[in-house]
């Protein structure tokens, strides 16, 4: 493995491909979020519906991830990513067709099926593939398909919405997916050096002995935390902002781009900065700023664009600027032999804890009419909060554990 800081050639086209990849699964599962409003009028559903809508691709990724965990590491991790990948694009293309609540929900739970499951998988290659000291860059770059969906694929998808219905978007990430998936199976070279540490008998014993080990339990929770803290006020972000704040469905887009672009830009940062600075600093002090702008982005009344815009951008940053440096760490805590597993359950735990955190916020939130503000949103930012402090005790857990794990390699 390449022990020096740079990245070679292949490693570059590895994390290209992998950030693209990120890119459609998150633009897939980020779009429903700012069509909510859209699909609650088109549809006609309440908030407590619509947090379904969002929580069945959760919980169908979640227990997907759990079911396979214990083969994660059994099999090249190319062709699980392909097989995974393949499944997707289908379940998406369901999206795109569907023309009711039931059969979208159902699509929903098709694409979290297959979906749920690519970020373990690349997540794997990336420890198989980078060492420890490039991986909160890697990360960093994984985690700009974020602030690419809002950049680009968001608002490209708003306006395809606003002029074809909110099906085109879905029809979109099935023909970037397509392309993206050919390049996969022609470009990246079969990743099986996890193969031969296998030592258990079954997959079920592999499965039970990665979720029986106490350390990893530590990473588990945390992970869960972080999803919770960072998705609790996402899933109603665009209709919060239209019916509470007075943002026009025209005005959506541009908001979603410049947090996007904000994004893009603070990704890269955190992950260079990880990789020289403490990453639970780092995570303490985006966790407080995030506090902060929640606590205001909450009570805010009507303000003009730029106001939204602005507070937007520095929330999102320290949304996102959290998970970088934490999941480096969190990365960091299984062996070699375990890791595939590892991360399918940590990344069933953070679709499972993302689902519990959209059917909670509906619950909360109540809308009494379909263009009347959204009330409770508070409610739902003071919860974030208070799990977002827990998140943060458990990382410094995880954090000691990492420290003491890699010192006798010092």
């Amino acid at each position: 493995m390449n022990q020096t800081t740079n990245f070679s050639p292949y490693q570059k086209l590895v994390v290209a491909l992998l950030a693209l990849t990120q890119f459609t699964v998150i633009l897939d599962f980020m779009i429903v979020s700012p069509l909510g409003d859209m699909l609650m009028k088109s549809l006609t559903i309440n908030p407590q519906q619509f947090g379904l809508i969002v929580s069945a691709y959760a919980f169908s990724a979640g227990i997907s991830g759990l079911l396979t965990s214990g083969f994660a590491d059994r099999f090249d991790r190319k062709k699980l990513l392909v097989f995974f990948y393949g499944g997707f694009i289908i379940g998406t293309a369901c999206c795109g067709i569907a023309n009711t609540y039931h059969m979208l929900v159902a699509a929903r739970i098709v694409t979290g099926l297959f979906g749920g499951v690519i970020s373990s998988i690349s997540m794997a290659i990336v420890t198989d593939l980078f060492p420890m000291q490039q991986r909160g860059r890697v990360m960093g770059f994984l985690q700009m398909g974020f602030g690419a969906s809002q950049v680009l694929g968001i608002p490209i998808s708003l306006y395809l919405a606003n002029a074809w219905g909110w099906e085109a978007p879905f029809l979109l990430v099935v023909g970037l997916a397509v392309i993206i998936m050919l390049l996969i199976v022609v470009r990246i070279q079969p990743v099986t050096a996890h193969l031969a540490l296998q030592h258990d008998k079954s997959a079920l014993i592999h499965l039970w002995h990665t979720l029986t080990k106490g350390n990893y339990a530590i990473g588990f929770a945390t992970t869960a935390m972080l999803s919770i803290g960072g998705f609790m006020m996402m899933p109603f972000g665009s209709a919060y902002a239209i019916n509470n704040l007075h943002i026009t469905q025209q005005q959506l887009p541009l908001l979603f781009i410049v947090a996007g672009i904000g994004t893009l830009i603070v990704m890269p940062q955190i992950g260079k900065l990880s990789d020289k600075m403490d990453r639970f600093t780092i995570t303490s002090m985006a966790t407080l700023l995030m506090i902060i702008l929640v606590a205001i982005y909450t009570h805010l009344p009507p303000v003009p664009l730029y106001t939204v815009i602005t507070i937007n951008v520095l929330m999102m940053a320290a949304i996102m600027g959290r998970s970088v440096p934490a999941m480096a760490l969190i990365t960091s805590v299984p062996d070699m032999a375990d890791r595939g597993a590892f991360m399918s359950i940590n990344s069933s735990l953070q679709q499972i804890a993302g689902g519990i955190a959209a059917a909670f916020a509906g619950m909360i939130v109540v809308q009494k009419t379909k263009t009347s503000p959204l009330e409770n949103f508070d409610l739902v930012g003071y919860v974030a909060i208070v799990v977002s402090l827990c998140c943060l005790m458990l990382l410094g857990r995880v954090s000691k554990m990492v420290k003491t794990k890699l010192t006798p390699a010092l």
